[in-house]
Protein backbone atom coordinates (compact mmCIF):
# COMPACT_ATOMS: atom_id res chain seq x y z
CA UNK A 1 0.00 0.00 0.00
CA UNK A 2 1.35 3.64 -0.35
CA UNK A 3 2.50 5.27 2.46
CA UNK A 4 1.71 8.66 1.43
CA UNK A 5 -0.59 10.75 -0.73
CA UNK A 6 2.20 11.50 -2.94
CA UNK A 7 2.47 7.39 -3.62
CA UNK A 8 -0.76 6.97 -4.07
CA UNK A 9 -1.31 10.15 -6.58
CA UNK A 10 -1.22 9.77 -10.45
CA UNK A 11 2.48 9.55 -11.88
CA UNK A 12 1.47 12.64 -14.73
CA UNK A 13 0.44 14.94 -11.67
CA UNK A 14 4.34 14.63 -9.95
CA UNK A 15 6.08 17.38 -10.78
CA UNK A 16 3.40 19.59 -12.03
CA UNK A 17 3.24 22.47 -10.06
CA UNK A 18 0.06 23.93 -8.61
CA UNK A 19 -1.89 26.72 -10.40
CA UNK A 20 -0.85 30.10 -8.74
CA UNK A 21 -1.32 33.47 -10.30
CA UNK A 22 -2.12 35.90 -6.83
CA UNK A 23 -2.43 39.21 -6.85
CA UNK A 24 0.09 41.70 -5.18
CA UNK A 25 -3.09 43.15 -3.10
CA UNK A 26 -3.81 39.88 -2.45
CA UNK A 27 -1.32 38.25 -0.84
CA UNK A 28 -1.87 37.05 2.54
CA UNK A 29 -5.48 36.33 2.17
CA UNK A 30 -6.35 40.26 2.80
CA UNK A 31 -8.32 40.04 -0.72
CA UNK A 32 -8.32 43.35 -2.35
CA UNK A 33 -7.84 45.99 -0.22
CA UNK A 34 -9.19 48.86 -2.11
CA UNK A 35 -10.31 49.87 -5.53
CA UNK A 36 -7.16 52.51 -6.06
CA UNK A 37 -5.53 49.58 -7.33
CA UNK A 38 -4.69 49.68 -10.89
CA UNK A 39 -5.99 45.74 -12.39
CA UNK A 40 -4.01 45.46 -15.34
CA UNK A 41 -2.94 41.80 -14.73
CA UNK A 42 -5.99 39.55 -15.54
CA UNK A 43 -7.22 41.09 -18.67
CA UNK A 44 -10.64 42.02 -17.57
CA UNK A 45 -13.47 44.42 -19.11
CA UNK A 46 -12.73 47.56 -17.32
CA UNK A 47 -15.90 48.82 -18.01
CA UNK A 48 -17.44 45.99 -16.35
CA UNK A 49 -20.64 43.52 -16.86
CA UNK A 50 -23.24 44.92 -19.40
CA UNK A 51 -25.78 46.47 -17.47
CA UNK A 52 -28.25 43.45 -18.91
CA UNK A 53 -26.31 40.96 -17.27
CA UNK A 54 -26.53 42.15 -13.89
CA UNK A 55 -30.08 42.74 -13.91
CA UNK A 56 -30.62 38.77 -14.85
CA UNK A 57 -28.61 38.37 -11.96
CA UNK A 58 -30.32 40.40 -9.30
CA UNK A 59 -33.66 38.58 -10.68
CA UNK A 60 -32.17 35.17 -9.42
CA UNK A 61 -30.53 36.04 -6.05
CA UNK A 62 -33.83 34.65 -4.09
CA UNK A 63 -34.11 31.50 -6.26
CA UNK A 64 -30.10 30.52 -5.60
CA UNK A 65 -31.48 27.38 -3.18
CA UNK A 66 -32.81 25.89 -6.18
CA UNK A 67 -29.85 23.71 -8.45
CA UNK A 68 -29.64 25.30 -12.17
CA UNK A 69 -30.51 23.56 -15.37
CA UNK A 70 -27.90 20.75 -15.37
CA UNK A 71 -28.42 20.84 -19.26
CA UNK A 72 -28.09 24.46 -19.42
CA UNK A 73 -31.02 24.47 -22.04
CA UNK A 74 -32.10 28.34 -22.68
CA UNK A 75 -28.59 29.50 -23.32
CA UNK A 76 -27.62 26.45 -25.17
CA UNK A 77 -30.72 26.96 -27.33
CA UNK A 78 -29.83 30.98 -27.81
CA UNK A 79 -25.96 30.23 -28.42
CA UNK A 80 -27.52 27.93 -31.21
CA UNK A 81 -29.61 30.63 -32.90
CA UNK A 82 -26.73 33.26 -32.63
CA UNK A 83 -24.10 30.91 -34.14
CA UNK A 84 -26.63 29.05 -36.87
CA UNK A 85 -25.89 26.02 -35.00
CA UNK A 86 -28.05 23.45 -32.95
CA UNK A 87 -28.35 23.23 -29.73
CA UNK A 88 -26.62 19.51 -30.51
CA UNK A 89 -23.42 21.68 -31.07
CA UNK A 90 -23.06 23.96 -27.98
CA UNK A 91 -21.62 22.71 -24.84
CA UNK A 92 -21.29 24.90 -21.82
CA UNK A 93 -18.63 24.88 -19.36
CA UNK A 94 -17.36 27.03 -15.89
CA UNK A 95 -15.06 29.43 -17.95
CA UNK A 96 -13.44 27.83 -21.16
CA UNK A 97 -10.73 26.61 -18.83
CA UNK A 98 -12.94 23.77 -17.78
CA UNK A 99 -13.63 23.36 -21.24
CA UNK A 100 -10.05 22.98 -21.93
CA UNK A 101 -9.69 20.04 -19.24
CA UNK A 102 -12.57 18.39 -20.63
CA UNK A 103 -11.36 18.51 -23.92
CA UNK A 104 -7.99 16.90 -22.64
CA UNK A 105 -9.37 14.07 -20.69
CA UNK A 106 -11.72 12.98 -23.49
CA UNK A 107 -9.19 13.24 -26.21
CA UNK A 108 -5.44 12.36 -24.95
CA UNK A 109 -4.10 9.70 -22.87
CA UNK A 110 -0.64 8.03 -22.47
CA UNK A 111 0.57 7.60 -25.86
CA UNK A 112 -0.76 10.52 -27.66
CA UNK A 113 1.04 13.45 -28.26
CA UNK A 114 -0.67 17.56 -28.35
CA UNK A 115 0.84 20.39 -30.01
CA UNK A 116 1.25 23.12 -28.60
CA UNK A 117 2.42 27.31 -29.49
CA UNK A 118 5.31 28.34 -27.11
CA UNK A 119 4.72 30.48 -25.82
CA UNK A 120 0.86 29.64 -25.04
CA UNK A 121 -1.43 30.29 -22.45
CA UNK A 122 -0.49 28.03 -19.85
CA UNK A 123 -3.17 25.76 -18.65
CA UNK A 124 -2.69 23.75 -21.97
CA UNK A 125 0.35 22.37 -21.34
CA UNK A 126 -0.63 21.76 -17.88
CA UNK A 127 -3.77 19.60 -19.08
CA UNK A 128 -1.86 17.75 -21.34
CA UNK A 129 1.08 16.99 -19.24
CA UNK A 130 -2.14 16.36 -16.21
CA UNK A 131 -3.92 13.40 -18.97
CA UNK A 132 -0.30 11.50 -19.46
CA UNK A 133 0.19 12.54 -22.83
CA UNK A 134 3.22 14.26 -24.23
CA UNK A 135 3.83 18.05 -25.29
CA UNK A 136 5.03 18.92 -28.18
CA UNK A 137 6.39 22.51 -28.65
CA UNK A 138 6.63 24.22 -31.29
CA UNK A 139 8.06 27.67 -30.78
CA UNK A 140 5.98 30.93 -32.35
CA UNK A 141 7.23 32.65 -35.50
CA UNK A 142 7.02 36.64 -35.16
CA UNK A 143 5.26 36.09 -31.87
CA UNK A 144 2.05 34.42 -33.88
CA UNK A 145 1.28 30.36 -34.39
CA UNK A 146 3.85 28.44 -36.83
CA UNK A 147 0.71 26.69 -38.25
CA UNK A 148 3.44 25.07 -41.09
CA UNK A 149 5.83 24.06 -38.33
CA UNK A 150 3.03 22.82 -36.03
CA UNK A 151 1.62 20.77 -39.32
CA UNK A 152 5.03 19.75 -39.73
CA UNK A 153 5.21 18.48 -35.98
CA UNK A 154 1.93 16.12 -36.38
CA UNK A 155 2.67 12.57 -36.19
CA UNK A 156 0.53 9.18 -35.78
CA UNK A 157 0.90 9.98 -31.87
CA UNK A 158 -0.94 13.60 -32.67
CA UNK A 159 -4.70 13.73 -31.21
CA UNK A 160 -4.93 17.70 -30.66
CA UNK A 161 -3.35 20.67 -31.63
CA UNK A 162 -3.83 23.86 -29.28
CA UNK A 163 -4.04 26.94 -30.90
CA UNK A 164 -5.10 30.53 -29.09
CA UNK A 165 -6.44 32.72 -31.59
CA UNK A 166 -6.05 35.18 -30.54
CA UNK A 167 -3.01 33.81 -28.09
CA UNK A 168 -2.44 34.68 -24.86
CA UNK A 169 0.10 35.74 -23.53
CA UNK A 170 1.07 37.79 -26.84
CA UNK A 171 -1.84 38.77 -28.36
CA UNK A 172 -1.35 37.85 -31.88
CA UNK A 173 -3.33 36.13 -34.44
CA UNK A 174 -2.79 34.01 -36.99
CA UNK A 175 -4.76 35.30 -40.59
CA UNK A 176 -8.01 33.35 -41.57
CA UNK A 177 -6.20 32.67 -44.91
CA UNK A 178 -3.28 30.54 -42.79
CA UNK A 179 -6.26 28.31 -40.72
CA UNK A 180 -8.25 27.55 -43.61
CA UNK A 181 -4.84 25.83 -45.30
CA UNK A 182 -4.03 24.13 -42.03
CA UNK A 183 -7.61 22.56 -41.88
CA UNK A 184 -7.41 21.41 -45.26
CA UNK A 185 -4.37 19.44 -45.15
CA UNK A 186 -5.21 18.10 -41.76
CA UNK A 187 -4.94 14.47 -41.09
CA UNK A 188 -8.03 12.27 -40.16
CA UNK A 189 -7.95 11.68 -36.56
CA UNK A 190 -6.23 15.39 -35.63
CA UNK A 191 -8.62 17.61 -33.40
CA UNK A 192 -7.63 21.25 -33.30
CA UNK A 193 -8.76 23.39 -30.25
CA UNK A 194 -9.30 26.46 -31.22
CA UNK A 195 -9.40 28.97 -28.30
CA UNK A 196 -11.09 31.92 -28.50
CA UNK A 197 -11.57 33.75 -25.79
CA UNK A 198 -10.50 36.71 -26.91
CA UNK A 199 -12.50 36.54 -30.44
CA UNK A 200 -14.76 39.68 -30.01
CA UNK A 201 -11.78 41.90 -29.95
CA UNK A 202 -10.72 40.64 -33.36
CA UNK A 203 -11.32 43.00 -36.51
CA UNK A 204 -14.24 41.30 -38.72
CA UNK A 205 -11.87 40.90 -41.42
CA UNK A 206 -9.58 38.32 -38.85
CA UNK A 207 -11.74 36.35 -37.47
CA UNK A 208 -11.71 32.90 -38.91
CA UNK A 209 -15.00 30.81 -39.64
CA UNK A 210 -14.99 28.19 -37.05
CA UNK A 211 -18.38 27.87 -36.85
CA UNK A 212 -18.12 26.52 -40.42
CA UNK A 213 -15.97 23.97 -40.30
CA UNK A 214 -18.22 22.80 -36.96
CA UNK A 215 -20.89 22.81 -39.25
CA UNK A 216 -18.92 20.59 -42.02
CA UNK A 217 -18.42 18.33 -39.50
CA UNK A 218 -14.11 18.88 -39.53
CA UNK A 219 -12.36 17.78 -36.24
CA UNK A 220 -12.61 21.20 -34.85
CA UNK A 221 -13.62 22.45 -31.39
CA UNK A 222 -14.00 26.19 -30.67
CA UNK A 223 -13.71 27.58 -27.23
CA UNK A 224 -15.36 31.21 -26.47
CA UNK A 225 -15.36 33.01 -23.17
CA UNK A 226 -17.67 35.40 -21.33
CA UNK A 227 -15.13 36.67 -19.07
CA UNK A 228 -13.31 38.76 -21.33
CA UNK A 229 -15.80 41.22 -23.68
CA UNK A 230 -18.45 40.21 -21.70
CA UNK A 231 -17.28 41.14 -18.33
CA UNK A 232 -18.35 38.08 -16.43
CA UNK A 233 -14.60 36.44 -15.61
CA UNK A 234 -16.06 36.13 -11.74
CA UNK A 235 -18.86 34.25 -12.50
CA UNK A 236 -17.17 31.57 -14.82
CA UNK A 237 -18.71 30.68 -17.67
CA UNK A 238 -17.62 29.59 -21.19
CA UNK A 239 -19.09 27.07 -24.12
CA UNK A 240 -17.60 24.82 -26.62
CA UNK A 241 -19.00 24.65 -30.32
CA UNK A 242 -17.84 21.08 -32.04
CA UNK A 243 -19.58 18.44 -33.77
CA UNK A 244 -22.55 16.67 -32.21
CA UNK A 245 -20.49 13.77 -31.36
CA UNK A 246 -17.68 15.91 -29.76
CA UNK A 247 -20.53 17.54 -27.42
CA UNK A 248 -21.73 14.14 -26.16
CA UNK A 249 -18.32 13.19 -25.01
CA UNK A 250 -17.81 16.08 -23.30
CA UNK A 251 -21.20 16.14 -21.75
CA UNK A 252 -20.29 12.90 -20.66
CA UNK A 253 -17.29 13.79 -19.02
CA UNK A 254 -18.75 17.29 -17.08
CA UNK A 255 -19.56 17.55 -13.80
CA UNK A 256 -23.70 17.77 -13.11
CA UNK A 257 -24.30 21.29 -12.36
CA UNK A 258 -21.22 22.88 -13.70
CA UNK A 259 -22.61 26.15 -14.77
CA UNK A 260 -24.25 27.89 -12.16
CA UNK A 261 -27.67 29.53 -11.88
CA UNK A 262 -26.23 33.13 -12.07
CA UNK A 263 -23.62 32.35 -14.56
CA UNK A 264 -26.24 31.38 -17.04
CA UNK A 265 -28.77 34.02 -16.94
CA UNK A 266 -26.07 36.69 -17.24
CA UNK A 267 -24.57 35.36 -20.13
CA UNK A 268 -28.00 34.98 -21.73
CA UNK A 269 -28.44 39.04 -21.20
CA UNK A 270 -25.10 39.58 -22.48
CA UNK A 271 -25.48 38.01 -25.40
CA UNK A 272 -28.22 40.68 -26.46
CA UNK A 273 -26.48 43.80 -24.78
CA UNK A 274 -24.85 45.17 -28.31
CA UNK A 275 -24.48 48.14 -27.29
CA UNK A 276 -22.51 46.97 -23.85
CA UNK A 277 -19.83 45.53 -26.49
CA UNK A 278 -19.49 48.12 -28.85
CA UNK A 279 -18.68 50.04 -26.17
CA UNK A 280 -16.44 47.46 -24.94
CA UNK A 281 -14.06 47.40 -28.26
CA UNK A 282 -14.15 51.14 -28.61
CA UNK A 283 -12.51 52.04 -25.24
CA UNK A 284 -9.92 48.90 -26.02
CA UNK A 285 -9.23 50.51 -29.00
CA UNK A 286 -8.17 54.09 -27.57
CA UNK A 287 -6.87 52.76 -25.19
CA UNK A 288 -4.28 50.30 -26.95
CA UNK A 289 -3.13 53.96 -29.42
CA UNK A 290 -2.83 55.49 -26.19
CA UNK A 291 -0.30 52.51 -24.97
CA UNK A 292 1.26 51.87 -28.17
CA UNK A 293 2.40 55.52 -28.55
CA UNK A 294 3.00 55.64 -24.65
CA UNK A 295 5.39 52.79 -25.07
CA UNK A 296 7.33 54.42 -28.21
CA UNK A 297 7.78 57.21 -26.16
CA UNK A 298 9.33 55.39 -23.53
CA UNK A 299 11.68 53.39 -26.25
CA UNK A 300 9.86 50.16 -25.64
CA UNK A 301 9.52 47.69 -27.93
CA UNK A 302 5.62 45.64 -27.27
CA UNK A 303 3.54 43.26 -29.99
CA UNK A 304 0.81 44.76 -31.79
CA UNK A 305 -1.86 42.82 -30.35
CA UNK A 306 -5.77 41.98 -31.50
CA UNK A 307 -7.14 41.37 -28.10
CA UNK A 308 -7.45 43.69 -24.68
CA UNK A 309 -3.82 43.44 -23.67
CA UNK A 310 -0.21 43.97 -25.13
CA UNK A 311 3.25 42.60 -24.32
CA UNK A 312 5.57 44.81 -23.83
CA UNK A 313 9.52 44.36 -23.09
CA UNK A 314 10.75 46.74 -20.69
CA UNK A 315 14.52 45.44 -21.42
CA UNK A 316 15.10 44.88 -17.88
CA UNK A 317 13.93 41.46 -15.00
CA UNK A 318 10.36 41.68 -15.36
CA UNK A 319 9.63 40.12 -12.10
CA UNK A 320 11.44 43.29 -10.52
CA UNK A 321 9.71 45.32 -12.20
CA UNK A 322 5.98 43.76 -11.60
CA UNK A 323 6.95 44.50 -7.65
CA UNK A 324 8.07 47.73 -8.33
CA UNK A 325 4.82 48.73 -10.32
CA UNK A 326 3.03 47.13 -7.25
CA UNK A 327 4.64 48.91 -5.18
CA UNK A 328 2.91 52.08 -6.96
CA UNK A 329 -0.38 50.86 -6.65
CA UNK A 330 -0.45 49.02 -10.08
CA UNK A 331 -1.09 45.22 -10.97
CA UNK A 332 0.82 44.12 -14.07
CA UNK A 333 1.60 40.26 -15.51
CA UNK A 334 5.12 38.67 -15.13
CA UNK A 335 6.07 36.64 -18.00
CA UNK A 336 9.34 35.16 -16.98
CA UNK A 337 7.21 31.41 -16.45
CA UNK A 338 6.92 32.17 -20.60
CA UNK A 339 10.30 32.15 -20.96
CA UNK A 340 10.02 36.16 -21.35
CA UNK A 341 12.10 37.26 -18.64
CA UNK A 342 11.85 40.90 -19.56
CA UNK A 343 8.40 41.33 -21.01
CA UNK A 344 5.24 42.11 -19.35
CA UNK A 345 2.01 41.28 -20.25
CA UNK A 346 -0.07 44.70 -19.24
CA UNK A 347 -4.44 44.58 -19.70
CA UNK A 348 -5.64 47.49 -21.77
CA UNK A 349 -7.87 49.50 -19.05
CA UNK A 350 -9.86 52.62 -18.84
CA UNK A 351 -7.88 55.91 -19.70
CA UNK A 352 -7.31 56.75 -15.94
CA UNK A 353 -6.00 53.45 -15.16
CA UNK A 354 -3.71 53.55 -18.43
CA UNK A 355 -2.18 57.03 -17.94
CA UNK A 356 -1.50 55.79 -14.05
CA UNK A 357 0.39 52.28 -15.19
CA UNK A 358 2.17 54.64 -17.91
CA UNK A 359 3.14 57.12 -15.01
CA UNK A 360 4.48 54.49 -12.51
CA UNK A 361 6.18 52.23 -15.48
CA UNK A 362 7.73 55.91 -16.49
CA UNK A 363 9.03 56.24 -12.94
CA UNK A 364 10.14 53.07 -12.32
CA UNK A 365 12.23 53.13 -15.61
CA UNK A 366 13.75 56.16 -14.65
CA UNK A 367 14.53 55.29 -10.56
CA UNK A 368 14.96 51.53 -10.72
Amino acid sequence: MPSSFEDAASPHLKGLPPYRHGRPFEEGGRGPVSEEWVKLDYNENPLGPSPLAVKAIQGLLHGVNRYPDCQGHDLKERLAEWLGLTPAHVALGNGSSELIDLCARCFLGPGTEAIVGDPAFAFYGRVVQATGSQRVSVPLKAFRHDLQAMAERITPRTRMVFIGNPNNPTGSCVPPYEIAAFIEALPAGVIVLFDEAYREYLPDELQPDTVRYVKEGRSVIALRSFSKIYGLSGLRIGYAIAPPDCIVLLDKARQPFNVNALASAAALAALDDVAHIVSSKRLNEAGKQYLYQAFEELGLRCVPTAANFILVDVERDGEQTVQALAEKGVAVCSLVRYGLRTSLRVTIGASRENERFIAALREVLTTH
